[in-house]
């Protein structure tokens, strides 16, 4: 059990973001009365400080042989069963973005700005992920490879979970809530696995929020090389023995 104060502080962390996402839906409401922002999850900068110092400890703990004592404490601390579940579970925030659009909630960013956030967010997480894997050589707790700095798992989820916290954050914290849990879970599973140290874990999820900032950074770009606000809808069809997709394109 001595394991779960620093998991419990991992999520409390994770979970800090969400101010910021109420912070800018009240400034909504008050167009014309200018606001100074002097909250620190409302400065843009913010977004990046937190995941930057969670890949900054990962990458310390590769030379620190006081960081690398506290990851095999975790590890041998922890509970070790086998499981599966977090080879799903990791890919459920990103669902539950097209999900939730599906049953009605609607997101910030339509499906195809949604979409290129979402492939450009995965696609420089993948880069980072297998980068860092193969420069670093970390064994894994395991002893099955060589490739376990950071976690890929850890990485996948928190991308998800942080397109997640960004499209939906304003409609209702819970959603955000719900997606770093899942996201944190699959991260703690990983070392109940054996496949990580904490560090690993914790320098993922890192990976993963960073990579998202940087698909929204090049939204911009893409909308204007689209040439405007495009919108395309993807709805779901049932029937009498039918079923399928509908497309609606809007320009």
């Amino acid at each position: 059990m001595k394991r779960l104060p620093l998991l419990y502080t991992l999520l409390f962390c994770v979970l800090s973001q969400v101010p910021y996402a109420q912070n800018d839906s009240l400034s909504l409401s008050h167009v014309s009365q200018p606001q100074s922002h002097t909250g620190f999850f409302s400065a843009p900068a913010s977004r990046f400080i937190l995941p930057a110092a969670w890949i900054a400890y990962g990458a310390l703990s590769q030379v620190s042989p006081t960081l690398d004592r506290f990851d095999h404490y975790i590890y041998t601390t922890s509970s070790h069963r086998r499981t599966k579940v977090d080879d799903y579970i990791q890919y459920a925030p990103a669902v539950a973005v097209y999900g939730l659009d599906f049953a009605g909630i609607k997101a910030k960013h339509n499906f195809r700005d949604r979409t290129f956030v979402m492939v450009s967010s995965y696609i420089f997480t993948a880069i980072t992920v297998h980068a860092a894997k193969y420069a670093t050589q970390v064994e894994r707790p395991d002893k099955s490879a060589y490739n376990s700095f950071p976690s890929g798992h850890t990485a996948t989820a928190f991308t998800g979970a942080h397109i997640l916290f960004r499209e939906y954050g304003e409609a209702s914290p819970w959603i955000a809530v719900a997606g770093y849990a899942t996201a944190t879970a699959t991260g703690f599973l990983r070392i109940v696995n054996r496949k990580h140290w904490l560090s690993d874990v914790v320098a993922g999820a890192g990976v993963g929020i960073l990579s998202v900032e940087a698909g929204y950074l090049l939204l911009p770009v893409f909308r204007r090389m689209m040439g405007g606000e495009q919108e395309v809808t993807l709805v779901p069809l049932v029937g009498k023995e039918m079923y399928g997709l509908g497309l609606s394109c809007r320009f």
